[in-house]
């Protein structure tokens, strides 16, 4: 007979003490941890726009923006994700090491994290009551698919096309963005 070892789930507090300290970064996941894997030139980039174009709205007034190093924390799933971009409006939103309350998050899709980017986060991110907008950005194609919170609470989805912007809402901040915005010095295969 063949004996399995019992898992132990790592505690929240065990977990954020461990992250401030390891040299890759780690999902966790009820328990779980999971090591990141590291991006691509252009995975990199494309995140990199959308964060300038969130930063330079967010300049000097009451909104941050965020990149891949802050951890987004769902309470509702217990884990804590590790958002390619976040944009948070809400003041009481401080703690150091991980925010809570994002009104847009933005994930770039790569082949490899394609299915949890869709499914796994998309699941735990429309549970927080501040998110506004969920976009997912392609780095293999030109195209970006986004969900819109209504004002009823339902959700609206779409995918950008190659001349429309999405305008985005987060508390006192609007902005919008289009694709040339997201791909601005991208190198993309041809079609």
């Amino acid at each position: 007979m063949i004996e399995t070892a019992a898992r132990i789930p790592t505690a929240v507090e065990d977990y954020l003490r461990l992250e401030e300290r390891a040299g890759v970064k780690h999902e966790y996941v009820d328990g779980e941890l999971y090591a990141m894997a590291g991006a691509s030139a252009r995975h990199n980039r494309i995140a990199g726009n959308a964060f300038f174009h969130f930063r330079a709205a967010t300049r000097g007034g009451p909104c941050a923006a965020f990149i891949a190093d802050m951890k987004l924390r769902v309470e509702a799933v217990n884990a804590f994700y590790y958002p390619d971009v976040m944009l948070c409006c809400d003041p009481a939103d401080d703690h150091p090491l991980y925010k809570t309350a994002p009104c847009v998050v933005v994930e770039v899709v790569s082949p490899a994290t394609a299915q949890i980017d869709r499914r796994e986060k998309w699941q735990a991110y429309r549970r927080l009551v501040s998110l506004r907008a969920y976009v997912l950005v392609e780095s293999e194609r030109r195209q970006a698919e986004f969900y819109l919170r209504e004002d009823d609470g339902g959700w609206r989805h779409g995918v950008l096309a190659e001349d429309a912007v999405l305008n985005l809402r987060c508390g006192p901040l609007s902005l919008s963005l289009g694709l040339d915005d997201l791909y601005e010095d991208v190198d993309l295969p041809p079609v």
